[in-house]
């Protein structure tokens, strides 16, 4: 079984044909092993990175039946909360309550500059918006400065949708428990985990669905047939997504996803994220319970390049099914 994590990124420029392969990949592995979409959030960056999740969700939502879908992670401090519960509200309905959510607060200062958002007052500014969303996903009129809003039509899922709150810090998983609501770590850390159960029950909350990333573990993946050739041919691509990914967060390595390799060769050496499989290795996961990360576009890879790859993981579900009938 297997993710896909679409960011969009298109250094080359390629952004129509990157963006309809997304929609058609999702359409085609949802059938073929695939359990979740995931789609991330960042602004003004130099590689076209996704800005609009929510439109992409719609488009994938209709072209799939079953595949769940999780935006992760949506900083919530750019975006008006009143005109996200409308736009999450019809997304659910489109969807029948297949997307989720997972709520940031941004650490690009180039993002807030983008929106005009003071960055000192980034956590109040959150809080105030989950606030507002949530009380206007479940129905109830809000009262706000004199105004009233309420939005209609309310979601098809009772409450609204699924809501996480994803980050790696205790602010964060302070946030998740003053709300009830279940957290993402984006670092392999035990302790944030006890705090955040700790911090549920002082808020008179059971913790929540905890998401912990396992240290040393694979957050992108291929299925190759021969590794050495997929290094070669896929291994450039890898690299700017990774180096990208490395810039935005200013020497902060304590998350799961971040390498600092600064070419191929170290890329591949490294115990790096970035993981290239054979499909024996691939199925080997799959059967030991495993997911495979998949990131079929990375870096801006070309479709046609890209096929092949999901494809063999795809094969690597077979292989892994088949081997458990006959055993």
């Amino acid at each position: 079984m297997f993710t896909l994590r679409f960011d969009m990124r298109a250094p080359a420029g390629n952004t129509t044909g990157l963006y309809a392969a997304a929609i058609e990949m999702c359409a085609w592995a949802e059938t073929r092993g695939a359990v979740a979409a995931v789609l991330s959030e960042h602004h003004a960056t130099d590689d076209r990175h996704l800005p609009a999740p929510l439109i992409l969700a719609s488009a994938i939502a209709a072209r799939t039946r079953q595949l769940a879908i999780m935006l992760a992670a949506v900083p919530i401090t750019f975006w008006d909360p009143v005109r996200l519960a409308e736009e999450m509200s019809v997304l659910d309905i489109i969807s029948g309550g297949r997307v989720s959510y997972a709520f940031g607060i941004g650490h690009r200062a180039e993002e807030y500059e983008h929106f005009g958002v003071g960055m000192a007052d980034r956590g109040r500014v959150a809080d105030e918006t989950l606030t507002v969303l949530r009380q206007l996903l479940s129905g109830k009129p809000v009262h706000r400065d004199g105004s009233v809003s309420h939005v209609t039509p309310p979601p098809a899922t009772p409450g609204g949708p699924l809501l996480l709150i994803a980050g790696g810090s205790r602010a964060a998983a302070r946030r998740a428990a003053r709300n009830g609501l279940g957290f993402i770590s984006q670092t392999p850390s035990p302790e944030l985990r006890e705090f955040y159960e700790a911090e549920c029950r002082a808020h008179g909350f059971e913790p929540g669905l905890f998401q912990l990333p396992v240290a040393g573990a694979p957050t992108a993946v291929f299925v190759a047939d021969d590794i050495d050739t997929a290094w070669d041919e896929i291994g450039s691509y890898l690299l700017h997504d990774a180096m990208t990914a490395a810039s935005y967060r200013h020497g902060d390595d304590s998350v799961a996803s971040i390498c600092r390799a600064d070419s191929v060769p170290a890329l591949r050496d490294q115990d790096s994220p970035y993981r290239i499989m054979s499909t024996d290795e691939a199925a080997e996961t799959i059967r030991g319970g495993g997911l495979l990360p998949l990131l079929p576009l990375c870096g801006g890879l070309p479709p046609e390049t890209a096929w092949p790859y999901l494809e063999r993981a795809a094969r690597a579900v077979e292989r892994a099914h088949d081997t458990k009938l006959e055993a």
